[in-house]
């Protein structure tokens, strides 16, 4: 029995980066003393407002089929959301709302290319961009970053062909943290003009970012420009799965038209949730900026002068990576040894790209005792080396 070419293109390295975190995690659900810093899920609750709000959508029975497209009350609160933090004129024909922005990631690519064509995303990246950019048939092409993991836009330029459909980014920058400039989004979007490009921009973690925005294209150019957004890291609700895209109307409407083929509407509880979430934005994304403004700074002084490896402080997330080279191990190496010998999960590097092959990834959103704990087992096994 055969399989069809699509079962290649959707497995490979990033699907098998997270074999050492599923480790720890069954370790632990087993009560084994283990430290798990490789996955973004902070130990915060959902707001309660949401929560209850969720429950009593629930007793009302709001349990039966909702639109494709979402609930026009979820598209006109995400809408608001989007032009106040981008300064787009977005309005409900804008918007899709999405079981999360992983989801939406996958339905813009599959409108905007396919076999045969490219699209264009920065190294380092999220694990499953290469899988979810290439399920569609089109190739992915890494375009290289330049120092502290800054795009390089004149190497970005010579990787334009004919057959180019896209640029995808993401803004603040999963694993590095990194916030794209207005410079660097503006000679972007000339690259866009001149070549006739879509563009994609995950602004999932935008909301952790310093006042809770970044720069962006979607009010320049809002005619090629589909913004991802999400409530999973700004109002922790990772298990929600409530994502969205905002872009032009007649990317919305095919993208309803997929919806309807592989989803066909999300739950209208989780809408209706998400409504009273997105009210509540400001606070919530203050809520977590202050919580990671405090981990961040927690993990920077629990890997200080530890010998061996280095810090690279981000802009913005709950992400750090850590340069692992002088170790004389590979991020791979030293995320096995670190787990079989302290008990502690890490992300190897490699699964984000070449750029960071001698990195690894934390997560410093998490409770301050597995911080410190897992600080000074790094250290132990640094010692060691």
């Amino acid at each position: 029995m055969k399989f069809s070419p699509l079962v290649q293109r959707i497995t490979g390295e990033g699907a098998d980066a997270w074999l050492t975190h599923y480790e720890a995690s069954a370790a632990r659900d087993r009560g084994e003393d283990v430290i798990i810093l490789s996955v973004g899920d902070p130990d915060l609750d959902t707001p309660p407002a949401v929560v209850e709000k969720a429950i009593e959508r629930l007793r009302a029975g709001d349990t039966h089929y909702s639109p494709a497209a979402g609930r026009r009350s979820v598209r006109q609160a995400i809408a608001a959301y989007h032009s106040q933090r981008t300064g787009q004129n977005a309005t409900t024909d804008n918007v899709v709302y999405l079981s999360g922005a992983q989801n939406a990631l996958f339905v813009a690519s599959l409108l905007v290319a396919g076999s045969g064509d490219e699209i264009i995303s920065f190294d380092p990246m999220y694990p499953t961009y290469p899988a979810t950019l290439q399920a569609s048939g089109a190739s992915m092409i890494r375009a290289p970053t330049r120092g502290n993991f800054r795009p390089d836009i004149a190497a970005l330029g010579s990787l334009i062909t004919a057959r180019t459909r896209a640029i995808v980014w993401a803004t603040p920058n999963n694993p590095s943290g990194v916030i794209l400039h207005e410079e660097e989004l503006a000679a972007i979007g000339s690259l866009a003009e001149k070549h006739d490009l879509w563009l994609i921009s995950d602004e999932v973690y935008a909301g952790l970012a310093p006042g809770g925005h970044v720069p962006g294209l979607a009010a320049r150019m809002p005619e090629r420009v589909i913004t991802l957004g999400s409530l999973s890291k700004s109002h922790a609700m990772t298990g929600w799965r409530s994502g969205w895209l905002v872009g032009p109307r007649d990317v919305a409407n095919h993208a309803e038209s997929l919806v309807m083929c592989m989803l066909f509407g999300a739950p209208g509880f989780v809408q209706e949730a998400a409504v009273t979430a997105l009210a509540i934005a400001p606070e919530a994304e203050r809520r977590i900026r202050d919580y990671c403004d405090l981990r961040r700074a927690r993990l920077v002084a629990g890997l200080e002068d530890i010998p061996k490896i280095r810090a690279v402080v981000p802009e913005a997330g709950m992400f750090m990576l850590v340069d692992v080279r002088e170790s004389g191990l590979s991020g791979y190496g030293f995320m096995r040894a670190l787990y079989e010998s302290e008990h502690v999960s890490v992300l190897d590097g490699a699964a984000f790209g070449l750029e960071t092959a001698g990195f690894v990834r934390i997560c410093f959103a998490t409770d301050e005792v597995s911080l410190d704990s897992g600080c000074e087992r790094i250290r132990r096994f640094c010692a060691r080396l």
